[in-house]
């Protein structure tokens, strides 16, 4: 049996034996990564750590962190309080909003994983607070990084873009970011309607026009709070009381923090994960009685749980597994099957891995395969692009760790198996349908 198998039955008995018995899935990955790299790879412990994602785990506890601090000096129920403000009580129109905005902040260049890692814990402090669905909130907001990833001067669309320039290879430029952008912006619809927006709907336009009935309506709790969390006025909310939060000390240098690391991530194109740290560290010395519990609100197991399977994917491409994979779609004499074939790998290893690097090492290895001219080069990219992003909603992507790490209390475990089934299933559908939509009817 070849390294290359090795590694692929290995990565499939760690889904199995997690799945089966109750062992971690990241310290079961840990050991796979030892075991398969020193007995049957011959690396030292040095090289299975060096594919340990260092970039990563500083993202997921700098951003969880700095937004711990946040929910527990009251920073983000005053977010909350001002966006269902802004959207007149419409609870529905929340989640649509984050897609909206975290599509745009990757449309004009921030990397996708920076966009996600600003918005999660917002957009999922607003599911808490008002009963949405984690999955639901969680799945726009990474569909929306993704719908916007590929603009000409995004982060992917550059990568995509160059690449195909490199390797002399027809694009365009604008219909693989439209493409994109309706194909997410349609799957968000499906995501919507699967995920409680009838409901979101119909509480919606049950709401009285009034804020603090709206509030009254829409908070999940028995008793009936406005959206200060203070006790509804006996009056049945009929006025309008006054929702003002108090504006403390706290909130000002959370907030110019939470504008620091955008500005920092965004503009300046500083690590999202070290800025992060750096302002929940001064955060934490600034006040340090409102921060002192923030580290215990770290998601620690699912930072376990991605930087263990990350760590053995790594092996896995330093072993040539995923050349090894690309080489053996190539050899298929049916153009039309090869390519939906290569679409399929693209998704699967981006569930896992960078979906940055994949980009860049799939469109290469296609190269011999799209000169050929018996698949328009431009459809076979838009495809591999398409379903090598979408699957960034599985939990052990970057993406998805960020909103399964800032899931409500206590659905951590549920939101990381919802986005895991769903994931998978993106891996399986979004190739199809690509190959379907682009491919198929050979567009370029």
């Amino acid at each position: 049996m070849s390294i290359q198998l090795v590694t692929v039955v290995a990565l499939a008995l760690v889904f199995l034996i997690a799945t089966v018995l109750p062992v971690h899935m990241g310290a079961l990955a840990f050991v796979a990564a030892f075991v398969i790299g020193t007995a049957f790879a011959g690396e030292s412990t040095d090289d299975i750590v060096s594919g340990f994602p260092g970039d990563l785990f500083v993202i997921l506890v700098g951003v969880t962190l700095l937004f711990a601090i946040a929910k527990g000096n009251g920073t983000v129920d005053r977010l909350v309080h001002l966006v269902v403000r802004a959207v007149g009580g419409r609870i529905a129109l929340i989640p649509w909003v984050m897609f909206v905005v975290t599509a745009a902040l990757t449309a004009v260049g921030a990397v996708v994983p920076a966009a996600v890692a600003i918005i999660a814990p917002i957009g999922m402090g607003f599911a808490r607070r008002y009963s949405i669905n984690p999955m639901l909130m969680g799945l726009l907001i990474i569909n929306g990084a993704s719908a916007g990833g590929f603009s000409p001067i995004s982060i992917f669309g550059s990568i995509v873009n160059g690449v195909v320039a490199r390797d002399n290879l027809p694009s365009n430029p604008g219909l693989l970011f439209a493409s994109s952008f309706v194909f997410n912006l349609v799957l968000s619809v499906v995501v919507f309607f699967l995920f409680g927006g009838r409901e979101l709907v119909r509480r919606s336009s049950a709401a009285k026009p009034k804020v603090a009935a709206a509030a009254l309506a829409l908070s999940g709790t028995s008793t009936g709070t406005t959206l200060t969390g203070e006790p509804a006025p006996s009056s049945g909310g009929t006025d309008e009381p006054d929702e003002r939060l108090p504006l403390t000390r706290d909130h000002v240098f959370t907030l110019i923090g939470l504008a620091a690391l955008a500005v920092g991530a965004l503009v300046f194109k500083l690590d999202v994960g070290f800025t992060a740290l750096t302002v929940a560290t001064v955060l934490s010395l600034v006040s340090p009685g409102s921060a002192k519990a923030a580290v215990g609100e770290v998601a620690w197991p699912t930072v376990l749980l991605i930087c263990g399977i990350v760590t053995f994917v790594s092996l896995m491409e330093r072993v040539g597994t995923i050349d090894w994979l690309g080489n053996l779609v190539t050899r298929i004499g049916s153009p039309l099957l090869a390519a939906i074939l290569i679409c399929a790998i693209g998704a699967v290893v981006s569930a896992f891995a960078s979906t940055t690097g994949i980009l860049g090492a799939l469109i290469p290895l296609a190269v011999p395969f799209l000169l050929a001219g018996e698949v328009g080069a431009v459809s076979m990219i838009i495809a591999l692009a398409i379903s090598s992003s979408v699957v960034d909603s599985s939990p052990f992507s970057t993406s998805g760790a960020l909103v399964v790490a800032n899931a409500p209390a206590g659905q951590n475990d549920k939101v990381f198996r919802g986005l895991m089934i769903w994931g998978f299933s993106m891996c399986a559908i979004a190739p199809i349908a690509t190959w379907l939509l682009f491919i198929l009817p050979g567009w370029g």
